[in-house]
């Protein structure tokens, strides 16, 4: 089987934009979460976010882009860029007919979409809209594709190209459907990842009905706290990560530095509940079983997971009881841990920036930490990293997902073979 390695890395992220910044981020055991910024939530229950400091043009776009491209695909050209610039293809893909583009979101450009539904209605007054008063090309706020189609043309990539929409597993769904892609030979090279700027009102209004997110907002750094007694939900969060996925032979060849191998990925749906999940993690086990049969893994080899942790009851018991299923008496020794406690939870980006966080983990033998977790939910009885990151040797890496539907995915990453 043809395997596929990681040899570029581009992150937009709170806490700093690129790679080395969203690095020190979730190592340093901060939280980057804050009060929403960019617009008045004095309304709404939950009014915390992990917000992106932000800037198109310092970010290498043009004019043209700033001005008429939603955030979130504004967010997916930054990390391209950087991506592109880290795996030696600064100046495009070089065989254009055999690479791809694979990119999760699981709310597209509804950032746009609404503030341009402000303009032509007058700010809802009006239900006959004025399109004239709306952007040049008000349908590109309309439609998620803009996001493969400005990745593709500015890659220069001509393979297969896709835009995968799986709620808050898109970004790992978008990874995995890259790595077939390169495994059934349809392309060397795959611009692959995920990006979401969901932060405006209709968000959180949707969440709010939920309750899923947390009214903690006197603390926002402290608000989401995975795996501890006292959480109450999630903060919302933006963001992206863009991946150069290559064919790892030809990464071989050219002598392109390998963060790691992306050596298994599954997915599975509960056909349960639009939100429910239940206790005993079954779906996530399974796709977790399917990922290891994928990547030849064995319970034991597993040296870090970066888990789902949204910092909601009902999935830190559904995470804990799915990682003992599937791996057994080992899952107690294997340390676990959820970024989202720093950078809040990017709802379709968030997977892919996760896979960011386990790549960057086999890289530099660092563990992040589970940050606010001072009181362990005694029901929660794994190694979740507390507080501090932890310096250790890691080979073999699991990530997952869970999203609202009962899509649940799992991805493994080991160290690659350079020789």
């Amino acid at each position: 089987m043809r395997k596929a390695v990681i040899t570029g890395i581009g992150v937009i992220a709170p806490g700093g934009v690129g790679t080395k910044p969203f690095w020190e981020q979730i190592t340093s055991g901060r939280s980057a979460t804050r009060a929403v910024t960019h617009f008045d939530a004095s309304r709404y229950r939950s009014r915390i976010a992990g917000e992106v400091d932000f800037d198109p043009l310092a970010a290498g776009l043009r004019p043209d882009q700033a001005d008429g491209l939603d955030r979130m695909v504004q967010f997916a050209l930054a990390g391209l860029r950087e991506a592109l610039e880290d795996s030696g293809f600064a100046g495009g893909v070089p065989v254009p007919e055999r690479a791809g583009v694979s990119l999760g979101s699981a709310v597209g450009c509804t950032t746009g979409l609404e503030t341009q539904y402000a303009k032509v209605s007058s700010h809802g007054r009006d239900w006959l809209v004025d399109h004239t008063l709306a952007a040049g090309h008000l349908f590109d706020f309309f439609v998620p594709t803009p996001l493969a189609r400005e990745v593709a043309w500015a890659a220069g990539a001509e393979g297969p190209a896709a835009v995968v929409s799986t709620g808050c597993t898109s970004g790992l769904d978008a990874v995995g459907y890259a790595l077939d892609l390169i495994r059934d030979g349809s392309a060397d090279v795959m611009i692959t990842g995920a990006s979401d700027a969901p932060l405006s009102p209709i968000t959180y209004a949707c969440f709010d009905a939920l309750r899923a997110t947390s009214p903690d907002n006197h603390d926002p750094a402290g608000a989401c706290r995975p795996f501890d007694r006292t959480r109450n939900g999630f903060a919302l969060g933006e963001g992206a990560a863009i991946f150069v996925l290559e064919e790892y032979e030809h990464a071989r060849r050219r002598g392109a530095h390998m963060y790691a191998e992306l050596a298994g990925f599954a997915t599975r749906c509960n056909a349960y509940h639009m939100t429910g999940l239940r206790p005993d993690g079954r779906e996530m086990a399974e796709a977790i079983r399917a990922a290891m049969a994928q990547a030849c893994a064995a319970p034991e080899d597993f040296d870090y997971i970066n888990a789902h942790g949204s910092g909601t009851r009902q999935n830190d018991l559904h995470e804990t009881a799915a990682f003992k299923d599937a791996l057994g008496p080992a899952a107690y020794d294997v340390p676990v841990s959820s970024i989202k406690s720093m950078i809040g939870h990017a709802l379709g980006s968030v997977g892919s920036i996760e896979i960011a966080a386990c790549a960057l983990a086999v890289e530099h033998g660092v563990v992040p930490p589970t940050a606010n977790l001072h009181e362990p939910d005694p029901e929660c009885d794994l190694d979740y990293v507390p507080l501090v990151a932890r310096e250790t040797a890691v080979d073999v890496a699991l990530t997952v997902g869970s999203g609202f539907g009962g899509f649940q995915s799992a991805a493994i990453l080991r160290r690659a073979e350079t020789s």
